[in-house]
This record gives structure tokens, C-alpha cells and sequence, in this order.
């Protein structure tokens, strides 16, 4: 069943057409990510799913409600952690989710909560004692706190150093245990590599590509290179096509790296040859986006 169902999705800001037409579905239970560069429209398009943003067209079914009627059985049934929040520094972490569940019929238990965020040395700390990431963790503890069916991360990891970045990725994979339904945005291309079961890309309005991590843009049946110093090597006599040589380092660009790998292996060892820094490579999730996008481009 589907959390969230958008058709034909367009927004206008006088004559620009910041949305153009997206159609998108996320699945109940699903960790979606959505990319793209600032401009994008993909703040607009979540800030509608929200029921922040009136649409100009296109229908809208986020959890089996259209939220732009704005109804509190909506609110109470999704979660929102913006990139930047405030919460009254003088608090303890327990005292600060237990002040914001009073607002919820249905809420989560706060020790069960603090579990969840990964905050069990810091519940009776007080706010302003709290580290950057340790108040990321309290600020999706609070976007939680109603137990929502339905999550909005937005840049959950921004400014996080690579440690903290692990451990809120930790959390983000709690709250999916949990049967949350995740609609995160992010900048990092390894954030959504690791979380996510599908994302999809949007360029100037539209959504330029989607699918799984693994797949997107065509991944998984791109060529993939194999490059290792071929310094001191004959490389006329490697028994391989598409060979390209630069500065001593060889490139072998392949549709059938397993066989194209043995065939070279053998023939460096048969020659008492040693492939230093051998490396076997397919574009990453990373050089797909820049090619989507015009982030990749110069200028």
C-alpha cells in the first residue's frame, strides 16, 4: 500500500514553474530518499506533502489524505524534523520530549523514545549541555514523538562529523524496525546510498531518474573500468580491448569484468607480473547524480 501518491505534481511562483509535473510513489514501510541539487524543487515538493504549500495542480494522497486541507488527523499521523530547530535550552532531554507528547492522543513512550535516538547517557541532561549531534538526535526524537505512521527528514546529518553521521544512520534504521515510512532528503550520496530502498532525482521541477540505489540511472549495466600502475609493464602486450594509458596508469574499460579480470590476472601472473593498486570500479551513485544533474557540469 502506498504512504504517499503524487499525479501530475506542478507548482508556479508567478511565472516560474518550480514543480513541473512529478509523479511519485512511495510505498508503506519504504526509506525514500529524494536528491537533487538547491533550486531543485524537491524542498517545495516536500514542503507540499507536508501541507505547508498549497499546489498550483496535480493530485496529492499522503497517507490516504490530501494535505493541503490541513485536517489534524493528518498532522497527528505524520512526523517532521526540519534542518534547523529550537528547543528551550534550560530542559533535560526527558523533560523536553515529555513536554512536546502532551500534544499527541498517541505518543511514544519517553524512555523507549530516548532508546530509539540513541540519547539513554543524556536523559537528564540539560539541552544547552548537548553536542551538534546529540541535539539532531533530540530534534528527530521530538519529530517522533506523536508516533507517526509517516517521517520527514530533512538534511538529518548536515554539519555531522563522519562518526556522528554513522551513528544518526543507526537511528534513522531504528525508526524503519519501527514501520516508519521515511521520506528523507539529503546532500550526501553515501547517506542515501546506505538508507535508502528507493530514491529518486529532480532537476529544474521534474524527476530525472529513479529506482534503487544499485540501479539508478542505469548502475548496475554500466561499464565498469579497471585501472592499476602500469609502470615498468609491457602494456602493448596486455591481451585486453579498450586499453588507455595515462601518466603509467592503465584503464581497461569492460562490459564483462569478471572475465575481462581473469584474463588480465592470468596474464600477469603467467608473466611474473604484479598489478600494483589493481582497483575494479562502476560509476558511483555520486558521478550518476552529477550526470543527471547540472551540477556535473562546468561553468
Amino acid at each position: 500500500m502506498s504512504a504517499i501518491s503524487v499525479s501530475g505534481l506542478r507548482m508556479h511562483y508567478g511565472g516560474v514553474e518550480a514543480v513541473r509535473g512529478v509523479d511519485l510513489t512511495i510505498e508503506e514501510g519504504e526509506v525514500f530518499a529524494l536528491l537533487g541539487p538547491n533550486g531543485a524543487g524537491k524542498t517545495t515538493i516536500v514542503e507540499i506533502l507536508e501541507g505547508y504549500r498549497k499546489r498550483t495542480a496535480g493530485d496529492v494522497d499522503v497517507l490516504g489524505f490530501d494535505p493541503e486541507r490541513n485536517e489534524r488527523a493528518f498532522k497527528e499521523r505524520i512526523g517532521i524534523v526540519l534542518q534547523e530547530s529550537s528547543v528551550e535550552r534550560e530542559l533535560t532531554v526527558a523533560e523536553t520530549i515529555e513536554t512536546y507528547g502532551r500534544y499527541y492522543p498517541e505518543r511514544l513512550e519517553t524512555g523507549e523514545l530516548i532508546d530509539i535516538v540513541g540519547l539513554g547517557e543524556k536523559a537528564d541532561a540539560r539541552v544547552k549541555t548537548l553536542s551538534g549531534g546529540q541535539k539532531r538526535r533530540l530534534e528527530v526524537a521530538l519529530g517522533i514523538v506523536g508516533n507517526p505512521d509517516l517521517v520527514f527528514l530533512d538534511e538529518p546529518t548536515t554539519g555531522f562529523d563522519p562518526a556522528a553521521r554513522r551513528q544518526a544512520w543507526g537511528m534513522i534504521r531504528n525508526l524503519r524496525q519501527l514501520g516508519k515510512t521515511i521520506l528523507l532528503t539529503t546532500h550526501y550520496m553515501d547517506e542515501a546510498q546506505n538508507l535508502a530502498d528507493r530514491l529518486a532525482v529532480i532537476d529544474r521541477g521534474k524527476i530525472v531518474a529513479e529506482g534503487t540505489p544499485d540501479t539508478i540511472g542505469g548502475r548496475r549495466s554500466a561499464g565498469t573500468t579497471i585501472r592499476f600502475d602500469a609502470r615498468g609493464l609491457p602494456v602493448d602486450a596486455i591481451p585486453l580491448n579498450h586499453v588507455a594509458v595515462a601518466e603509467g596508469i592503465v584503464e581497461v574499460s569492460t562490459e564483462d569484468p569478471t572475465r575481462d579480470l581473469h584474463v588480465l590476472t592470468a596474464w600477469a601472473v603467467a608473466g611474473g607480473h604484479t598489478l600494483e593498486d589493481l582497483t575494479v570500479t562502476r560509476p558511483s551513485l555520486e558521478d550518476v547524480y552529477l550526470e543527471l544533474t547540472d551540477e556535473g557540469t562546468e561553468g
